[in-house]
């Protein structure tokens, strides 16, 4: 079965033009089949992809078959699952000293404590988004300490 050198179409062995486009066969070489692995994400979408829901997809792309061995990928993927652990400590840490804070001041500090908390998960949001951008546009941005541990766990 022959394919088409210009569209990919399958077309009849002994055709002259490709039913598809209308590209005369010729002496070129027959296209090769589309395979199934290049229709997977590229680098740059999973490692933003790696972001979305932190350390739960940094984990899924850390052990998914085609994106395991790329270093890109692994990267970014230690990197949230680093930052996702930085945001989970912090926020239990915060709302610990929220909750004695509250209890001392008789809830004034912890009603202030809750409205700065909303500001630093804010800032933790903006910073995950501009992570997945740069993941998107190919670069190794390197978060402060957890950039350099994810990269020293991905070999880069």
């Amino acid at each position: 079965m022959a394919f088409c050198a210009k569209c990919g179409a399958q077309m009849a062995e002994g055709t002259t033009f490709c039913g598809s486009c209308g590209s005369p066969v010729g002496s070129a070489a027959p296209a090769a089949a589309p395979s199934a692995a290049s229709t997977g994400m590229t680098s740059n979408v999973a490692g933003c992809l790696a972001y979305i829901l932190g350390f739960i997809t940094g984990i899924l792309f850390l052990v998914l078959d085609p994106y395991k061995n790329d270093k890109f990928v692994k990267f970014h993927a230690f990197q949230s699952i680093f930052y996702s652990v930085v945001v989970i400590g912090f926020s239990i840490v915060w709302a610990i000293l929220s909750v004695i804070l509250g209890l001392v001041s008789f809830g004034i500090l912890g009603g202030v404590m809750f409205l700065i908390s909303l500001l630093i998960h804010l800032a933790f949001l903006a910073f995950a988004i501009f992570m997945m951008y740069k993941a998107y546009q190919n670069e190794l941005f390197r978060a402060p300490i957890i950039g350099d541990l994810a990269a020293k766990q991905a070999g880069l």
